[in-house]
């Protein structure tokens, strides 16, 4: 009996042995043994997770700009600080008015900054004061492009002498930015086919797409512009004749998209 018993222990042994190496038989509710268990669970698991392919997709939509925005300035000098300050709010509030005589409402016009400086002589080695120079700066938004030259000759003629910027903006960009993401994924999904055939498989679904392009509301400056504006000659032209000759050109409007997709065998 006790022999029995040890050899039904080590038998025993070696069948949970075999259990915990996946090789031992398993019964049904019958008794019946079934085939042994090769871990094809967890090799299905693994087998589930698809193979995918990513590609990288841009395209650009062309849109006629339509608004514009400026960045001007006028900038005062004197001897003494309060005329500086006087004669330069006296200059802004000619331009302003100016501006809401063409049309322009007050929220499209902004100061965007203000600044009032003392002007030093630094000839030889002693520094000698000469001066103050205040400088207020307007931001004129929502203008529309063909009323430009009409407005910037008019505030050069008012008081303007400086100029920052002269933007250009497309009012129509959201629906030229959606145009742009939907030929994106067209792209995309041409790159993955081309790719997937040359691996001797084919594309299954998107299952993931990624913006990467950065939100811009359209716009591109004219700085060569600003550059022309800012010359005495030009500014003395100005004020007798309008600019006639804005040319707005067209904005690029890209978007850039990143693509999953499964790859089929």
């Amino acid at each position: 009996m006790s022999a029995c018993a040890v050899s039904g222990g080590k038998a025993g042994d070696a069948q949970n042995e075999a259990v915990q190496s996946g090789d031992a038989p398993m019964k049904d509710s019958a008794g019946t043994q079934s085939p042994a268990s090769t871990g094809s669970g967890v090799e299905a698991v693994r087998g589930g997770v698809p193979n995918t392919i990513t590609v990288n997709s841009s395209e650009k939509v062309s849109v006629v700009p339509d608004m514009a925005q400026i960045v001007y300035s006028v900038r005062t000098q004197e001897s003494a600080a309060a005329d500086c300050q006087r004669r330069n709010a006296e200059d802004v509030t000619q331009v302003i008015g100016l501006l809401e005589s063409l049309g322009v409402g007050e929220a499209s016009i902004q100061t965007s900054d203000y600044s009032m400086n003392p002007v030093y002589n630094y000839s030889g080695n002693t520094q000698r004061l000469v001066g103050y120079e205040a400088v207020t700066t307007l931001t004129v938004s929502d203008l529309l492009i063909e009323r430009l030259d009409e407005i910037l000759s008019g505030s050069v003629s008012s008081g303007i002498n400086t100029v920052q910027s002269v933007t250009y903006m497309a009012s129509g960009y959201d629906e030229s930015y959606e145009e742009a993401l939907k030929r994106a994924v067209d792209s995309a999904h041409k790159k993955a086919q081309a790719l997937a055939a040359a691996s001797g498989a084919s594309v299954g679904k998107a299952l993931r797409i990624e913006e990467t392009s950065g939100y811009s509301d359209g716009r591109y400056t004219d700085y060569a512009r600003s550059g022309m504006a800012n010359s005495y000659a030009y500014a003395k032209m100005e004020a007798t004749a309008d600019t006639a000759g804005f040319l707005a050109g067209e904005i690029s409007v890209e978007a850039k998209i990143v693509v999953e997709y499964e790859l089929v065998n």
